[in-house]
């Protein structure tokens, strides 16, 4: 259901928020500097990035089960003391708490057996380290991927089975919260991270579906002509457009953390 074949193109759909959503987990995690990072489904490398940029880390480590992200993320955004590999979030190649705090930025719940990737983030950090997420609130936080899913669903049966908010019940407060405790960790606390999605226009908001990356864009290309437009038109009813035709939507995500 999901495609992460294009650092590029997913980017394009993804980036842009992702990259004020690192800033916002970033700030709210607070850690000191010089610190050995762990950056699980690191995808593009915008959290790695960020984390490079803001939190004067000693060394990343990214790791991702896509070459075609991996590869993207060694070409813009490897530094000095950022290492970037295809890996398993289940099964990670490091030794033993090697990190002093493992990260996962929106990724967490598109891993198989999120329960063992935490367990597997848990066991490479260092005692008293940090082990943090974040994930989109898909069923209501999430505006600019909520409003397409409904349209989605009003127009093609087959959308529910898409949407994120009924795929990953793993994306509220409570879930995440039980899910650290379960593995373990200690001093558990959960945050809400609100951004706001600005669009210039609708075709800004339009275009990234094309691309095929992701969730949403990922099922919309794989849908006949006459239901793309058919979606096309109720996004086109239902998005808040002002006057001049910008588009901005607020959008939430969940962080969690916890101590080993």
């Amino acid at each position: 259901m999901d495609n992460w074949t294009s650092g590029a193109a997913y980017d394009q759909w993804m980036g842009r928020w992702s990259r004020l959503l690192a800033q916002e987990f970033l700030k709210w995690l607070d850690v000191p500097s010089d610190l050995r990072w762990l950056d699980v489904c690191c995808g593009s490398g915008v959290l790695t990035e960020a984390i490079v940029d803001r939190c004067l880390p000693a060394r990343v480590a990214g790791i991702d089960a896509s070459p075609q992200q991996i590869e993207f993320a060694r070409a813009h955004r490897e530094r000095p003391g950022v290492n970037f590999e295809t890996g398993d979030a289940m099964r990670l190649s490091f030794a033993d708490a090697s990190f002093d705090v493992a990260v996962c930025g929106l990724g967490l719940n598109y891993v198989p057996e999120p329960e063992r990737g935490l367990q597997e983030m848990r066991r490479v950090t260092v005692s008293e380290g940090v082990i943090a997420a974040y994930v989109w609130d898909y069923a209501e936080g999430a505006r600019f991927l909520r409003v397409f899913w409904d349209a989605a669903a009003a127009v093609d049966r087959e959308a529910s089975a898409y949407d994120q908010a009924q795929r990953f019940p793993l994306c509220n407060r409570d879930a995440l919260r039980k899910l650290f405790e379960d593995a373990g960790l200690q001093r558990v606390s959960v945050c809400a991270l609100d951004i706001t999605t600005r669009f210039m226009n609708f075709e800004d908001y339009w275009q990234p579906l094309l691309t095929g990356q992701g969730s949403a864009p990922s099922y919309f290309v794989s849908r006949d002509e006459r239901t793309r437009s058919a979606i096309r038109e109720r996004l086109r009813d239902s998005l808040p457009a002002n006057s001049d035709g910008v588009i901005e939507m607020p959008a939430r995500a969940w962080a969690v953390r916890g101590q080993r």
